[in-house]
């Protein structure tokens, strides 16, 4: 369907689309209950063209209870507001999911029309949509109380206003994304959690203002919390991070990367507290030690994810704690870890979870990494892609040499093309690719 149809279909009427004729044999044959009950497995585009068919089928098309969840992100991201508004009277109150995900051209005034119509809506992702403020938080405070999951990445012009106008009427929120609103600050973050007790999801990813003060009010009154994301959150510290730990033991996945303040005491105080922990990211968090992620490893035995790229002080150490208490890990980052040596990954390639779990492992930029890693990792039969890059001692032939044993396996690595020799009869210096490059 060309990008048009959607903004087109809305707003032509019947009488401009379809003949007299209307009474084809489906119609004649199938009640239109039935009809109806059909039309509710088709997707998003394939109800617009059914909608085209006839008068009949236009008005059984779009129903609002065919339209129940809309995701546009991937069928058309240039909308008009007019068309939010459009769609928010015909659906009513039966939508209850809607993704507007990039879609640019919408703003408040159509945000709000949308509010005061589909007052049931549970899940609302705005993510990008940049001409949105404030007052579309106002709406939907005023309008859609149900409401449990919220998308505002990205959508800058956010402040505290919208986080305590969405606790004083969103009170069932469970899910709240505010990545790169780098307004809100602390008393937002205060307003939010008081009012909004189930919060299980927190996305605060760029919201450079937030100090331990807000991780305070989180730890406090978010006692079902299961996901934090905290990336490049770079005023945080231990003092807010334990916090959190000893108030959210429910913690599955938490993302502090960036956040070069932290020590090993978040990853104690994570072991002590956070035993359902399944994800880590701690990339470029550079005071991290092996003494830390031995108190995690042998505390967390779920984890299934850790990224520590950039950890520059772990050892093999670490990655002997994770191949004995760990059986369930199945991603791996080890990039720019460059104390790693061929016999931790020795004892990740014979721990537990090496021959069914393990899918990725990152080890770009492992200096200390040969082919002999390569010959430990042949055994684990799920391991799915392996990063290389910058692995001097890595050659082809131990590439090749493992490709025996996981033929299907993804392999990112990158040999240096060999500098040609200088022309003869020439005085032109020539460089490989490489130093072109630099």
């Amino acid at each position: 369907m060309a990008p048009e149809e959607v903004n087109t279909l809305f707003f032509i009427s019947s009488s401009q689309m379809f003949s007299n004729s209307d009474e084809a044999v489906i119609n004649k044959k199938l009640p239109k209950e039935l009809l109806l009950r059909i039309f509710s497995f088709l997707d998003v585009v394939t109800l617009c063209r059914c909608a085209q068919v006839s008068r009949s089928w236009n008005v059984l098309a779009l129903d609002g209870s065919n339209w129940q969840r809309i995701d546009l992100f991937d069928f058309q991201r240039d909308i008009e507001g007019r068309v939010v508004e459009n769609i928010s009277k015909r659906c009513g109150g039966f939508l209850r999911k809607l993704s507007l995900r990039g879609c640019l051209g919408v703003g408040d005034s159509a945000l709000r029309t949308f509010s005061q119509n589909c007052r049931n809506i549970e899940l609302l992702s705005l993510n990008g949509c940049t001409k949105i403020t404030d007052s579309t938080c106002n709406s939907l405070s005023k309008f859609c109380p149900k409401l449990k999951h919220l998308d505002l990445a990205s959508c800058t012009s956010i402040t505290n206003l919208s986080l305590k106008a969405l606790s004083e009427g969103c009170p069932l929120l469970e899910q709240l994304n505010i990545s790169w609103c780098d307004q809100v600050t602390k008393d937002g973050i205060q307003a939010l959690v008081r009012c909004c007790p189930g919060l299980k999801g927190l996305f605060l990813k760029g919201c450079t203002q937030l100090e331990d003060e807000a991780l305070k009010h989180i730890g406090a009154h978010c006692p079902e919390l299961v996901t934090l994301n905290l990336q490049t959150c770079s005023q945080i510290t231990d003092e807010g991070l334990i916090t959190i730990c000893r108030g959210c033991h429910h913690l599955q996945s938490l993302c502090v990367s960036g956040c070069a303040n932290i020590t090993d005491a978040i990853l104690h105080a994570l072991g002590l507290n956070c035993p359902r922990l399944r994800i880590l990211e701690v990339a470029r968090c550079s005071q991290l030690t092996d003494v830390g992620f031995t108190t995690l490893a042998r505390n967390c035995h779920e984890l299934e994810k850790m990224d520590l790229e950039e950890c520059v002080q772990i050892t093999d150490g670490t990655l002997i704690q994770l191949s004995i208490h760990c059986p369930h890990l199945q991603v791996l980052s080890l990039s720019h870890c460059e104390l790693i040596t061929d016999d931790g990954i020795r004892h990740l390639g014979s721990g537990p979870c090496a021959h069914d779990r393990l899918e990725v492992i990152e080890l770009d930029n492992c200096p200390l990494i040969t082919d002999a890693s390569l010959e430990h990792l042949k055994t684990c039969h799920s391991l799915d892609r392996i990063e290389l890059y910058d692995c001097q001692q890595i050659t082809r032939a131990g590439i090749k040499r493992l490709r025996t044993h996981l033929p299907n396996i993804k392999v990112h690595a990158y040999f240096a093309p060999v500098t040609p020799p200088p022309s003869v009869g020439g005085s032109r210096q020539r460089f490989c690719r490489c130093c072109i490059l630099l």
